[in-house]
């Protein structure tokens, strides 16, 4: 438990060392230098995300990156086993990338300020006419080239089989016409979720080939999910 305690006091401690980063950051993306506000957010938030599954005791095997398209806006859709595997996304997948997440996180003090120049959608489940449109300017940002993360088990499994994926999860990639890229995270459950405490952990990684979306019919659309599920139990434990 002490070992968790430092953890989370580095966690935070890291931020606050950041925080005058993340002031000229924000100034850049307030004088339009998006291409700066990008480089310094990519590079920094990767460093974090690395730092803290290391504390953790993390080892991290990524499989399949070369399957990840460099130049096409995309959607990445996998399961969801712990609090570290947006951490691991962060660290260990060079892609650029951001979250859909649940608007509390707003209130975590530095975390928020780079989730939003990371451009993360923030949802307030309670109020459904937010989300709505929350999940429009998703849209927006995913064609603006800046893929998006989705766990559509809706919580974490906890090292539990992988549950049903929601279909509603797939229609930000259905709207926004973009390839699917289905990811398997196989041990991060470990590193927390587990014993409730942190441990050490190997995970792997494993990113599959595009699924396209475009012009699908009803059909293939409402199979979607199911599909992608398969995919991503392929690669458990394999």
């Amino acid at each position: 438990m002490i070992r968790t305690i430092i953890a989370v006091i580095l966690f935070f401690a890291y931020l606050l060392f950041l925080a005058p980063l993340l002031l000229w950051t924000r100034y850049l993306d307030r004088k339009g230098r998006i291409a700066d506000r990008d480089r310094i957010v990519t590079r920094e938030v990767g460093k974090w995300a690395r730092f803290v599954v290391k504390l953790a005791g993390g080892t991290v095997d990524v499989r399949g990156e070369e399957h990840i398209p460099e130049d096409t806006p995309v959607v990445f859709i996998g399961n969801h086993q712990s609090y570290f595997d947006i951490p691991i996304l962060l660290g260990f997948v060079e892609k650029r990338k951001a979250f859909i997440s649940k608007i509390e996180i707003l209130a975590v003090p530095g975390l928020a300020g780079w989730m939003k120049l990371m451009q993360c959608t923030f949802l307030d489940r309670k109020d459904m006419r937010q989300s709505v449109r929350a999940m429009q300017e998703a849209v927006e940002t995913v064609k603006a080239g800046y893929p998006l993360v989705i766990f559509p088990e809706g919580t974490r499994s906890r090292g539990k089989p992988v549950a049903e994926f929601k279909a509603g999860s797939f229609k930000l990639a259905l709207k926004a016409g973009v390839p699917i890229i289905p990811f398997t995270m196989d041990g991060s459950w470990r590193l927390f979720e587990e014993k409730g405490k942190i441990q050490n952990s190997h995970i792997r990684l494993t990113i599959h080939p595009p699924i396209p979306t475009a012009d699908l019919s009803r059909e293939e659309a409402a199979a979607l999910p199911a599909k992608v599920r398969d995919v991503v139990i392929s690669a458990m434990n394999s």
